[in-house]
């Protein structure tokens, strides 16, 4: 990371000191560290408004309580970070980073005990604690942090519920499968376990702010946020009970080091939420890539036809339909293992090959921590075994592995998705995680990361009739909070009418969405890795329209743009491929959506395709003469989308 130290060197008097802050480089965002009695606080205030009141920072660790009696000894001078970088698998493959950081250090009876690292971008805060030995202790851990989140009247919350530890299918939870509830009061700790992240608040009538962590791995615990009465917010730990209740809730660290960056996303609008990519610019890269991973779409069969599918049969019939449908990849599911058995795998692969399509293979990632019976199973937990299962995918041509059930946030838990990844980049191998922890900022630092689940998923939608009613109603969120801050493998864009195997009414659950919903949502849900819950019979019984843009639709993408939209009401994006421009938006609300569009992303084209949708959810693609500086207006009814490109 590049840095320009300029400005002027602070004066370093006590008084001054007493109060100190970081300005963005558009003078709009402000983070100001205050000392009060011992207590260090700091306050955000974006074009003058306060978006974070006074709130409480510091760690109690084995070292000592460095939550009072705390002083600022010195700063650092302000510093400019400038940086450019290419990550093909986030929502903008070129990305320049641009911030000011300053360093506060604080003592407590002249000792050093952590400094504050603080970074400022015109519309983000990240910062991180950097705690130091106490004489000949080089090692410490942290058995709470006092960093808290306090907003200003009037704030509403979209926030998912941490689930109870051992507890949902085969006592895998915590998973980060819960619902986001919109425009929620604050005052509430969610199921009583607090809160996942990422977490988004209305502050009232001036705006938004998006707070998350990120730079999680082997060396800490991932958080969670703890809501209290007084409508403030707090950063938890994991629970005991997780992971079966092995491994420290209380991270260890070995000193000098460092706690995850704590991130803050803030704006008058959602643009910047939309936009950010602050869990990214902080983080660096932990290993070199092995390849070149080739990123993109596939098929699987157990999202519409379940376990009993995972057949050799059924998986031939995946890998001829993803050869049509020009996808690289097709996902064999749980159980492959004793439904097909290892030696068929390799005679499917050979197959898939032969159709220049590749596999990925489900594994159950075991260990201590559930009851989970799926197999293959006890090949994930350790790297002496994995490794040589790794070898064996290698040689037979696998691309990718999908592993699930991990089941708990602490530091244990950490290390093996670190090793895991760290193994499987040595294979040439993608890995997808589900039953997971949210991502943070993995995308950059662990370059064969292609996505996690980590999201009331499409599999809910098989599972439940009610998820099905409110599929529009999560979606619109998605785009605004989960999906803003890591890639989301949610495995969706079904044109099943209903989730049976041979799409037959009144067989399972129904879909209440529309077909051009579906488009619309392969645009708006972010994943380098695809594996959209399309069927072979699709090519007979879905729209021909449907089935060519599901086709050509990107899986990687250079560019994002914040439209228009509301989380739980609507949602409306725009994605670049190359130099072809989606736009798309989907509709949960009563009432029909009336928008307007400004061509202006697409200069020079003469014609655009619609899709869209109309009152009873019938979807159609229409071709639009374009005329320069006209617009185009766009209906969507609830459950309705559209997408328009060239």
């Amino acid at each position: 990371m590049r840095r320009t130290f300029f400005l002027f060197l602070m004066l370093l008097t006590f008084g001054w000191l007493s109060a100190a802050k970081v300005v963005s480089p558009d003078g709009k965002l402000v983070f100001e560290i205050k000392v009060n009695q011992g207590e260090v606080l700091y306050e955000v205030l974006y074009e003058g408004e306060t978006f974070v009141a006074p709130s409480a920072l510091g760690l109690a660790t084995t070292l000592g309580d460095f939550r009072k009696d705390l002083m600022l000894a010195k700063q650092s001078a302000v510093s400019l970070i400038e940086e450019h970088y290419a990550l093909r698998t986030i929502k903008s493959s070129s990305v320049h980073y641009r911030a000011h950081e300053v360093i506060f250090s604080f003592n407590q009876d002249e000792r050093h005990v952590f400094d504050l690292e603080v970074q400022v971008s015109n519309n983000d805060i990240a910062f991180r604690y950097k705690v130091y030995p106490q004489g000949e202790t080089l090692v410490t851990r942290v058995f709470e942090e006092e960093t808290t989140y306090v907003f200003p009247e009037g704030t509403s919350t979209f926030l998912s519920p941490q689930m109870e530890p051992m507890t949902a299918f085969a006592r895998t939870a915590p998973s980060y499968e819960t619902p986001y509830f919109p425009d929620g009061p604050v005052g509430q700790n969610g199921w009583g376990n607090g809160y996942v992240f990422p977490a988004l608040f209305r502050i009232g009538d001036a705006g938004w702010v998006l707070i998350s962590e990120t730079g999680v791995d082997s060396r800490y615990a991932a958080s969670r946020l703890l809501g209290k009465d007084d409508g403030s917010y707090k950063i938890g730990h994991p629970m005991e009970a997780e992971n079966n209740g092995n491994g420290t809730v209380a991270p260890g660290i070995a000193l000098p080091g460092y706690t995850p960056w704590r991130t803050l996303t803030v704006g008058t609008t959602l643009q910047p939420i939309v936009e950010t990519t602050i869990p990214f610019d902080v983080v660096e890269e932990k290993y070199p890539a092995s390849e070149n991973y080739a990123f993109g779409k596939g098929s699987w069969s157990w999202i519409i036809k379940m376990d009993g599918h995972t057949t050799y049969e059924t998986q031939k019939e995946y890998i001829d339909f993803s050869a049509a449908m020009g996808y690289s990849y097709v996902l064999v599911d749980a159980l492959w293992d004793t439904q097909i058995g290892r030696d068929r795998i390799e005679e499917l692969a050979a197959y898939a090959a032969s159709k220049d399509v590749a596999l990925f293979l489900w594994y159950n990632s075991n260990g201590y921590w559930n009851d989970a019976p799926q197999g293959p199973h006890g090949y994930m937990h350790q790297s002496s075994v994995r490794r040589p299962e790794m070898e064996w995918m290698q040689g037979i041509g696998v691309k990718g592995i999908k592993v699930d059930f991990f089941g708990g946030d602490k530091q244990v838990t950490m290390d093996v998705y670190e090793s895991l990844l760290y193994d499987a980049n040595d294979y040439g191998l993608m890995v997808i995680f589900h039953g997971t922890t949210l991502p943070r900022g993995w995308e950059r630092m662990f370059p064969n990361f292609a996505s996690s689940e980590a999201v009331l998923a499409s599999e809910m939608l098989h599972f439940s009739q009610e998820r099905c009613d409110e599929e529009a109603v999560q979606a619109s969120m998605h785009p605004f909070i989960r999906n803003t801050v890591a890639s989301m493998d949610f495995g969706g864009s079904a044109l099943n009418q209903y989730y049976n195997a041979n799409n037959t009414p009144g067989v399972g659950t129904q879909r209440k969405t529309s077909d051009v919903f579906a488009l619309a949502t392969a645009v708006l849900f972010q994943s380098p890795v695809q594996f959209f819950a399309l069927a072979p019979n699709n090519m007979h019984d879905a729209p021909a329209w449907a089935i060519d843009f599901m086709k050509e639709v990107p899986s990687l993408w250079d560019e994002v743009r914040f439209i228009d939209g509301y989380p739980g009401r609507y949602a409306v994006l725009a994605r670049r491929s190359g130099d072809q421009w989606y736009v798309a938006g989907i509709n949960a609300g009563e009432e029909t959506l009336q928008l307007e569009l400004d061509p202006d992303l697409f200069v020079g084209a003469e014609r655009l395709r619609l899709y869209s949708d109309d009152s009873g959810l019938k979807g159609s693609l229409k071709v639009q003469k374009m005329k320069p500086g006209s617009s185009l207006k766009v209906s969507v009814p609830k459950n309705g989308g559209f997408v328009l490109t060239q």
